[in-house]
């Protein structure tokens, strides 16, 4: 084991990360369709790590090496280290994919046709289907074995990769081959046949086209078929964000993505060699991206499967909680004016954001509204509110984060539409991405001449969607002391040369690395003068080296810390220099999103609510915002369900000095705790 190293490698740690979505595949205590929904986010992360984190390593080895010399690692042997790590578990997910899931769901009535006999009326249904649905979407190329390179495969898109001979030659005689892409986008990956003898029958879209190419290459006897996918490096790359037009530089970068370089060509293990040295010539890959894995590709649309027995096999839906201190009052707004509000998601219902906006736009009291905008629902609910705010008269400012990675299509679509709307929509700032959730009501000033103001800061995203599967904290407050703050950011955000000073929330820039670490440091003073230090940090991040060191230092003074990091981890416990400290990740049936900041204070706790992670982007080079909770009933609400989770053995690991997810000891007599359903009942009996 590597004991000089203080900071574990970051892609490893994702990596890790993911290991623990993947085990919960082979969780047998999950209904069947929870595993299978797991499959399918193990294989999006895993998709979108090799867009992204691979490409980014792919590209500095193409940069020469006296312009990297600076780095701390070299990329070839991170991509060697993460070659390594991925096979292993690729090899995990297509043993429990193939030889568990697809066996359980066909002991449970419901096939995934693999070569199964078909009766009569499901070949008359295919062919059918086939001539009607599939066909007239089918565009065959011929490839050439002498080298003829083609334009581009298309960006994770799924193709068969066909071998064949003429018909009119025997068989012996040099083999022909060609590329279909196949039509998922359009058609939907899962084709549903009628009932097999009582069972529910599927075919993967792929299979219809397989059974089936004799009539798209009459000519041909068709000898065999593979799956191929290129996933190509989706970053964009925007040279110059401090002159010109912003969007329209984006544009660009959105389209050169669609053709952007290969991160990863994945193909079907099975496929001979002259196939794919067809290929390799024909599309210009490099072995370097080769990716071999199972029959079927990108099984992230496993989300799309049907289970005709619902709800069998799945998780109770849940039944989302209402808050008491809401329901008191016909007003959020008036709610918000006498209590600051606290809201755990999914457990509470989003309904209350929404309620919050809509009741914005329709109150005639109500002169602005300002929020802003990372990642927001199709049909967003709350843009639709924001316009309808505006066609009533409302002074409405939008910050709308248009390099959102993977929303930048759809953020800039609303930030089109409620420009229309006439909203004044703010579309970036330059070398910055704005990560804040936060909003801002204002209403007309009083008989003293003072306005209401009303503000929500979150730790996720307005997004009515994600909010019912990510677990995220959410704060109403009509305190002076913050919304004058949340009017400062929202004046940076208009201004982003103008300096302010942040007295009560925590922004990157400005006062979050100062304050984080005098709140560290304290504890510090208070371990070595013989009281309690302690501190918890939840956080998805940890990964800048000034925070861990501080960490590290505030450990072996006698603080005591527990981290509740959900994936990426390059601080190492269980080592000489960390002392004190514990490492928790928690996968569960919601994805774990949220970042507190609790102090022990020496029994004065403190708390904050942050978008923010202990990532160096997050802390240096984005705009964030953490909350101070100053209600002391709060405070406890938060201690408690942070503890909920640092008991958690169930579904809860630690992490060891590798970062691998190591079971907590229990024995049979161990009560067992589960977070997620804890802190649910401890809401549910607390309303």
């Amino acid at each position: 084991m590597d004991t000089e190293n203080k900071y574990y490698d970051r892609e490893l740690s994702w990596l890790s990360f993911n290991k623990l979505v993947l085990d919960q595949t082979k969780d047998t205590s999950l209904p069947l369709f929870e595993r299978i929904k797991f499959c399918a986010i193990y294989d999006s992360n895993l998709d979108e790590f090799y867009r992204i984190r691979v490409a980014y390593y792919q590209g500095l080895i193409d940069i020469p090496k006296k312009n990297r010399k600076n780095l701390e690692y070299s990329p070839k042997t991170v991509l060697s280290n993460i070659k390594k790590e991925v096979y292993k578990q690729q090899s995990e997910f297509e043993d429990t994919f193939y030889n568990k899931i697809l066996p359980e769901l066909k002991k449970s009535g419901i096939i995934i046709w693999q070569d199964e006999i078909l009766e009569e009326k499901h070949e008359i249904f295919l062919k059918e289907y086939f001539s009607k649905e599939v066909l007239p979407e089918i565009q065959p190329v011929m490839l050439s074995s002498s080298g003829a390179v083609l334009p581009f495969l298309k960006d994770n898109v799924i193709y068969l990769a066909i071998k064949m001979h003429k018909k009119t030659r025997p068989s012996d005689y040099k083999s022909s081959y060609a590329v279909i892409q196949v039509p998922s986008d359009s058609l939907g990956r899962f084709t549903e046949l009628p009932e097999l003898s009582g069972k529910y029958l599927y075919m993967f879209l792929e299979d219809v086209i397989r059974k089936h190419l004799y009539m798209i290459f009459p000519g041909y006897n068709i000898l065999s078929s593979y799956s191929i996918k290129l996933s190509r490096n989706a970053d964009l790359m925007i040279e110059d964000e401090f002159t010109g037009n912003i969007l329209n530089k984006l544009r660009k970068s959105l389209r050169q993505r669609k053709t952007g370089l290969p991160a990863r060509f994945s193909y079907d293990k099975n496929i001979p060699e002259d196939l794919m040295s067809v290929l390799q010539l024909a599309f210009n890959l490099s072995e370097k991206d080769f990716f071999p894995v199972g029959k079927y590709l990108n099984l992230r649309d496993l989300f799309q499967l049907k289970n005709p027995l619902s709800p069998k096999y799945e998780l109770a839906p849940l039944k989302q909680l209402n808050h008491p201190v809401i329901d008191a009052y016909d007003s959020i707004m008036n709610a918000v004016e006498n209590n600051d509000i606290l809201l755990h998601f999914p457990y509470h219902t989003y309904d209350y954001v929404l309620r919050f906006f809509h009741e914005a736009a329709t109150d005639p009291e109500v002169e602005e509204i300002k929020t802003t905008q990372y990642r927001v629902a199709t049909n967003s609910a709350i843009v639709n509110a924001l316009i309808a705010a505006s066609g009533n008269g409302k002074d409405v400012t939008v910050f709308v984060e248009v390099k959102a990675r993977f929303d930048e299509e759809n953020n800039i679509a609303f930030a089109d539409k409620m420009r229309e709307a006439g909203i004044n929509v703010i579309t970036g700032i330059p070398g910055l991405k704005v990560h804040a959730k936060t909003a801002l009501v204002i209403k007309k000033a009083n008989k003293k001449n003072k306005k209401k103001t009303f503000a929500f800061i979150g730790s996720g995203n307005f997004n009515e969607k994600t909010a019912t599967q990510y677990s995220d904290e959410g704060f109403f407050t009509s305190d002076k002391n913050i919304t004058k703050d949340i009017e400062k950011l929202f004046l940076y955000l208009e201004n982003p040369v103008e300096k302010f000073n942040f007295k009560h929330i925590l922004v990157p820039g400005f006062n979050m690395l100062s304050v984080l670490k005098e709140k560290i440091n304290r504890e510090i003073k208070n371990a070595e003068n013989g009281k309690k230090g302690y501190l918890i940090l939840k956080i998805n991040g940890l990964g800048d080296k000034e925070m861990i060191d501080l960490l590290y230092n505030a450990g072996n003074k006698g603080v005591k810390i527990d981290l509740i990091v959900r994936s990426i981890c390059k601080l190492r416990p269980d080592m000489p220099f960390s002392k004190n400290i514990t490492v928790t990740r928690i996968v569960d049936r919601f994805l774990e999103h949220s970042r507190i900041y609790a102090f022990y204070n020496n029994g004065n706790r403190e708390v904050y609510i942050s978008s923010s992670d202990f990532l160096t982007r997050n802390l240096r080079r984005r705009v964030e915002a953490a909350v101070p909770i100053y209600n002391t009933e709060l405070i406890n609400e938060i201690f408690d369900i942070l503890e909920l989770q640092l008991r958690d053995n169930t579904k809860a690991k630690f992490l060891d000095s590798c970062i691998n997810n190591i079971d907590k000891k229990v024995s049979e007599k161990t009560k067992r705790y589960r977070a997620q359903s804890d802190i649910y009942n401890y809401l549910e009996e607390k309303n």
